[in-house]
């Protein structure tokens, strides 16, 4: 049996380039020729022992561009054609699959999380997960799926043009939220407690407002909103503490979406809750209509990716990479790896 290149994580804090064998398709699937992995903080998180649904060891990776290897003849692709993969592998006959919900079905198996993922140098995956990616780059089509829960969640919000929208986390998925948020005609502020990152936000992504989260925060917040708060507050930090700071930012009557996972439990102040009338929302994933806005975002030149892409390597020294990217969180974006 053929034989390829892995990246696993044996436990937490080690890697290992190993030598798996190519997946043979299963019925209904193509074999994919891995091209780019997106590194994301979900695969931090894994290599830190600190992701709440994993087994190991796992081959991370779940930010994938690809080539199309072997597809049935009546799939509609053909050998050689670029795809962005849908990492989100669901029943497609729980509640949420009835819903129209897939991205939190019951069962469902993220690759690089409840099964093995695409650091490596094939992979067979469902049809349906699989999405042409023509007109786009190998690193824009890597690019699609972190970008593609930040519009979920934008879309999840339902918000309004001119909406007073915080965005807090200027990591990738925070601002995926915020570049979204304001194509749909929202007034973006993007906080984050690293000022360089904020800059770089400001500098490369045209994020036009930004809050430096520090001692005089709260008076930021009010002098932003004329004392009134934030229609609508997204949380892209993962981080409990700041989850649970924000409700003080929502305006009465507006929303707070949640997209980051903790461990942890969150609480809150009912009272503050209750008279706000506020909006809870979790946001998970997301589902094909959220990967088609981005693709056709990306080819309407909407999206700066090239800005967005600050750190590559090749797929053999991601070991060596992956830790030293963790200590480099605070100037990196979106690494990907190659192929």
């Amino acid at each position: 049996m053929p034989s390829m290149k892995a990246i696993v994580c044996r436990q937490p804090g080690e890697l290992r380039l190993e030598t798996r064998s190519v997946p043979v398709p299963a019925a209904g699937e193509a074999l994919i020729r891995i091209r780019r992995i997106g590194v994301c903080g979900t695969d931090f998180h894994i290599m830190e022992g600190l992701h709440p649904f994993l087994e190991y060891p796992r081959i991370m990776g779940h930010e994938l561009g690809a080539e199309i290897a072997e597809a049935p003849a009546d799939s509609g692709f053909r050998t050689g054609d670029p795809v962005v993969v849908n990492p989100y592998i669901a029943c497609g006959t729980c509640i949420a699959c009835r819903k129209g919900k897939p991205n939190c079905c019951i069962k469902i198996a993220v690759l690089g999380v409840h099964r093995d993922g695409g650091m490596c140098e094939w992979l067979s995956v469902p049809l349906g997960n699989l999405y042409p990616a023509d007109g786009l780059s190998l690193d824009q089509a890597a690019m699609a799926e972190f970008l593609a829960i930040g519009a979920h969640a934008v879309r999840r919000a339902a918000l309004a043009k001119g909406d007073r929208t915080l965005v807090i986390g200027a990591g990738p998925i925070g601002l995926g939220a915020a570049l979204f948020a304001a194509l749909d005609g929202a007034n973006v502020t993007l906080m984050d407690i690293d000022a360089g990152r904020l800059a770089m936000a400001r500098e490369k992504i045209g994020v036009a407002a930004t809050l430096l989260a520090d001692a005089d925060l709260a008076e930021k917040v009010r002098a932003a909103t004329d004392g009134e708060g934030f229609d609508l507050v997204f949380d892209a930090t993962g981080n409990r503490n700041s989850m649970q700071a924000a409700f003080a930012h929502v305006a009465h009557g507006g929303t707070y979406v949640l997209i980051s996972v903790v461990k942890d439990t969150i609480t809150f102040a009912h009272p503050e809750f209750h008279k706000r009338e506020m909006t809870l929302k979790g946001s998970r994933n997301a589902t094909r209509v959220d990967f088609e806005r981005v693709m056709q975002a990306m080819r309407d030149g909407s999206v700066p990716t090239a800005a967005l892409n600050t750190h590559s390597a090749p797929l053999e020294d991601v070991p060596d990479a992956l830790p030293r990217w963790v200590k480099e969180r605070s100037s990196l974006v979106k690494a990907l790896v190659t192929l």
